[in-house]
């Protein structure tokens, strides 16, 4: 959309003139008055395009987290982006593309979602991915009701080292549903209670949705979780980090049916929460039960290469009754980005990445466990992400190190209101991490 609108009140009344009605009003009479808004809007007064320039400015510099040192995570990781990908991503010919129904004018398109698929299957160790989902939770919650299609069951066990707002996903997709859903607790260590997952699971259930790693960081065992849900003819849901996958085994090697995630590690801004971009793998059994669209690659009548919708589910379509739910076709621009970096990175280069994230966090969890008082959380082995007890507030020494110009971990006040989580990406230097902790003693130093 533009960002400068010319239409003022002399075309509004010619746009009515020429569909013949008297008043803008008389296109609203299809709503019921019931519904319709009385009186004013509550609105500032107009202003120009200057004082608004100005207001927005204003707002804009309340925004101090892009200059931050970044020590938090928590499911949008600071990473660094390549220019080549805006770069590319700005064509207009990706830029403003429609969803690619027509192959003949498409095949541009069509082979970066295919490139996309492929390289989705390849990191998650599933048969097939499909052309992209929202963002990582509503893929968790797709995954869900996938199982639910897939088993015809109705009773979803979902981990609770899940990421919360995840969760939260799930009860919007489910809770108007004829669905039930049990959350399964976390033992001591941080991971999956398997023994309560046990008795959950007994009568059968759709799947066991788990995070791998788990939101505290903890290393989840899957092939366990798999076994286990098997047993109960449900299938096993993994929340997969894209960037750990560089460096623990992918969930689809290990007994997982279906493996969703957030791309928006793989050269996609933070952006104040999107736009993201969620993926999704399955086993090929699977497959008609995925939501959005499965692009394949085929040849033509003169042996061409070339590349087609083979799998699409839209209400329009002839079987509509059973369609799944249907995945916008912009989200294929932010699929892209993940194509770009992993092309640009390649596999030695992602494979490092996601060594460097593992070292920087780990070093970062020696340095902070130096100061006196500071303790692990949980003893797993972690990927990523841990957490840590601090001797003072967590929320105090957030606040405390933003003003020296450092985001430290999130606070989680459900472990106590020590408790906070800290992550390391391949951005962070040894001077950064040093500087941020010793920063950090000095503060619990004179706080306690």
């Amino acid at each position: 959309m533009s960002t400068f609108v010319p239409n003022g009140k002399a075309q509004r009344e010619q746009m009515l003139d020429v569909i013949g009605v008297e008043r803008f009003e008389y296109l609203l009479s299809p709503i019921p008055d019931s519904v319709q808004l009385k009186g004013e809007l509550d609105l500032p007064l107009p202003a120009s395009e200057l004082e608004l320039v100005k207001e927005f400015k204003g707002f804009a510099a309340q925004n101090s987290s892009a200059d931050l040192v970044c020590f938090r995570g928590a499911g949008a990781y600071d990473h660094y982006i390549p220019a080549a990908i805006d770069n590319i991503l700005t064509r207009s010919e990706f830029f403003t593309a429609y969803t690619p129904y027509q192959a003949e004018v498409s095949q541009g398109t069509l082979q970066a979602i295919f490139e996309y698929q492929t390289m989705i299957a390849r990191l998650t160790g599933c048969d097939a991915a499909n052309a992209c989902m929202y963002d990582g939770s509503s893929a968790v919650a797709e995954a869900a009701l996938m199982a639910v299609r897939a088993t015809r069951k109705k009773r979803i066990l979902v981990s609770g080292a899940l990421n919360p707002r995840t969760i939260d996903v799930i009860h919007t997709y489910m809770d108007n549903g004829d669905f039930e859903i049990n959350e399964v607790p976390f033992g001591p260590d941080g991971l999956i209670d398997l023994e309560a997952t046990e008795q959950l699971a007994e009568g059968g259930v759709a799947a066991l949705v788990l995070q791998y790693p788990n939101y505290f960081g903890s290393i989840e065992d899957v092939q366990a979780a798999a076994d286990l849900v098997h047993k109960h003819k449900g299938l096993l849901v993994v929340a997969a980090d894209p960037i750990a996958l560089g460096v623990i085994e992918a969930p689809g090697r290990q007994g997982a049916d279906v493996v969703v995630g957030e791309g928006q590690p793989m050269g996609v801004a933070m952006s104040y929460g999107g736009p993201y971009v969620g993926f999704m793998a399955a086993n090929s059994k699977f497959l008609r039960k995925m939501p959005g669209r499965i692009v394949g690659r085929t040849e033509d009548r003169a042996g061409n290469t070339g590349y087609v919708l083979t799998l699409q589910t839209r209400e329009q379509h002839i079987k509509r009754a059973k369609a799944t739910s249907n995945i916008c076709s912009n989200e294929a621009l932010m699929a892209l980005a993940n194509v770009i970096y992993l092309t640009l990175t390649g596999e030695t280069g992602f494979t490092e990445i996601a060594k460097q994230c593992w070292h920087k966090s780990h070093y970062l969890n020696s340095r902070l466990l130096e100061i006196d008082g500071v303790t692990d959380v949980f003893q797993a082995p972690f990927c990523r992400e841990f957490v840590v007890n601090l001797p003072v507030s967590a929320e105090d020494a957030a606040a405390y190190m933003e003003k020296k110009g450092y985001l430290a971990g999130l606070p989680i006040p459900g472990l106590g209101e020590g408790a906070m989580m800290l992550t390391a990406t391949e951005k962070r230097t040894r001077e950064e991490i040093d500087s941020f902790v010793d920063l950090l003693k000095q503060y619990i130093k004179g706080a306690k």
